[in-house]
């Protein structure tokens, strides 16, 4: 492999979602947390579940599966939550999203990226930057930076205006009952 092949292959993040597989650049995932507690918020878009005290900050979470039309995740052993970074407005913001369960690294070079398909997935054609070679199937590569939006994630800080210390976890039970 050239210097100039090895420039051009990136990493990859793989999780699985809704029996699916997705990928996001591995430049883009802050952190990989297990899914705990999410504080429900009133009056934000549906596909946003809540938001979470990271380290005192207050960070939206967003359920990619609803967004695209699929049932809530359900929560399981396995369920997590991956801290992104997406460019909302021209800025750099922290958003968690919500994975059945990671996957694996990839690294991919642009022989081994196919265009977005027009047809067969649930995910908008314009949130993708491409389709994956994995093994011997394919991952869908998505692009954050028009997967989240920033009315997800503003509706979700700005109606929570409270001091991230003091967020009161909804009950377990309420929490599974969401999820199922």
């Amino acid at each position: 492999m050239s210097a100039k092949e090895t420039e051009e292959r990136r990493q990859y993040l793989s999780f699985a979602l809704a029996g699916s597989d997705y990928a996001v650049g591995i430049l883009q995932v802050k952190e990989i947390l297990q899914y705990e507690t999410v504080t429900r918020v009133p009056s934000v878009p549906p596909s946003v579940r809540g938001v979470i005290n990271l380290r005192g900050a207050v960070v939206a979470v967003v359920d990619l599966a609803v967004k695209f039309g699929l049932p809530v995740t359900a929560v399981t052993r396995r369920t997590c939550i991956l801290i992104v970074e997406a460019a909302l407005g021209g800025e750099r913001t922290v958003v968690g999203i919500v994975a059945d369960a990671v996957r694996e690294v990839l690294e991919l070079g642009p022989e081994e990226i196919e265009p977005p398909p027009s047809f067969g997935t649930q995910v908008r054609v314009d949130y993708l930057v491409g389709m994956g070679k994995a093994g011997k199937g394919f991952v869908l590569l998505l692009d954050l930076d028009r997967v989240i939006s920033a009315g997800e994630k503003d509706l979700a800080a700005q109606t929570l205006a409270v001091d991230p210390a003091a967020m009161a976890p909804a009950p377990a039970s309420a929490t599974a009952g969401a999820a199922s």
